[in-house]
C-alpha cells in the first residue's frame, strides 16, 4: 500500500510542478526566462499580482529583484523566493498582523 502524500506535501509537489510547466517552454528546462517568469505570473498568480499581471515593467522588477545571480533567468532557488514572500504576505493579510520588518501589504516590490 502507497502512502498517500499530505495536504502540505501535495500542495508542495503542485509548486514543483508549476514551475517545470513554464520552465521547458524556452531556453533550459531548469530556469524560468522573462517571458516564461511573465506567463507564469499571469496565469497562475492572478489574485496575489493583480497591479502587477497587467505591468510588464512590474514583473520586470520583480524578476531582476528574485535573479540574485544575475544571469536573467530564475531558478528553482530563486523561484521560491516569490512563493516566500506571497505566502507570508498572504498569511499577514489573512490574520492581520505582521510578524517581521519588510512583509506585509505592499512590501513585496
Amino acid at each position: 500500500m502507497e502512502d498517500q502524500m499530505s495536504q502540505m506535501e501535495s500542495s508542495i509537489e503542485t509548486i514543483i510542478n508549476i514551475f517545470h510547466q513554464y520552465s521547458v517552454r524556452l531556453g533550459h528546462p531548469d530556469t524560468l526566462i522573462q517571458k516564461e517568469f511573465k506567463q507564469l505570473v499571469q496565469k497562475e498568480l492572478p489574485n496575489f499580482l493583480k497591479k502587477q499581471k497587467k505591468n510588464e515593467d512590474a514583473i520586470n522588477e520583480i524578476m531582476e529583484d528574485l535573479d540574485t545571480n544575475v544571469d536573467k533567468q530564475l531558478s528553482f532557488e530563486e523561484f521560491i523566493m516569490l512563493v516566500a514572500r506571497l505566502t507570508v504576505a498572504s498569511h499577514e493579510e489573512m490574520h492581520g498582523h505582521r510578524h517581521g520588518p519588510g512583509y506585509g501589504k505592499g512590501m513585496l516590490w
